[in-house]
């Protein structure tokens, strides 16, 4: 459109940068002693709430040991992204640095603000293990987590993305009767305030 071709992957890069952030989640259950007896992982993937909860809800042989869909489990998607006037810098503005080759510079033009919303699902069959995850994520926000990050290599240059929690509520859809699934649903926004580069 404009005469030149590039893809930086930033939109990428965010998506995996707000996964990561989340994938290291675990819960432990304890038996009536209080002695732990598992450590769980809880698994993350990049899908609608719709989604997953028609992976929760599809198992009909509720009554099984095993169900196909384990609780708890969290899934996280992209909503929304918009510009964020409030942080634009000088269009022309440019940032430089050396190149292998003596005689030139690689630049870059200051990068475009835009905010990306992002929303967190958790899905739990119990209350408790919906507060022993939400629990291991609220203290870092407060009511924003800045991660470093390397977005263009080439530049070398770690830029700072604060990533903000809006809000959080939680839903309990249980409905029917005692052989439909019962699964509890966190819901967590955050603003993502990243910088897209030309």
């Amino acid at each position: 459109m404009f005469g030149q071709t590039y893809y930086h992957s930033l939109i990428r890069k965010y998506v995996i940068l707000v996964g990561t952030l989340f994938n290291d989640i675990h819960i432990t259950r304890q038996d009536k002693d209080g002695n732990q007896t598992a450590l769980i992982k809880v698994p993350i993937t990049y899908a609608p709430k719709d989604k997953m909860m028609a992976r929760v809800m599809m198992d009909l042989g509720i009554d099984r040991p095993t169900a196909t869909v384990p609780l708890p489990m969290m899934s996280f998607e992209m909503t929304d992204v918009r510009y964020d006037s409030d942080r634009k810098l000088l269009t022309v503005g440019r940032s430089a640095v050396k190149s292998t080759d003596n005689n030139k510079l690689k630049y870059q033009y200051n990068p475009v603000p835009y905010i990306f919303g992002f929303r967190l699902y958790i899905y739990v069959k119990n209350a408790e293990d919906g507060t022993k995850i939400v629990e291991q994520i609220l203290p870092y926000f407060t009511p924003d987590f800045t991660v470093s990050v390397t977005l263009i290599p080439e530049l070398a240059a770690r830029l700072e993305v604060p990533i903000v929690m809006n809000s959080i509520y939680q839903e309990d859809t249980y409905e029917g009767d005692f052989r439909e699934r019962r699964a509890i649903v966190w819901t967590l926004d955050f603003t993502v305030k990243g910088q897209i580069y030309g």
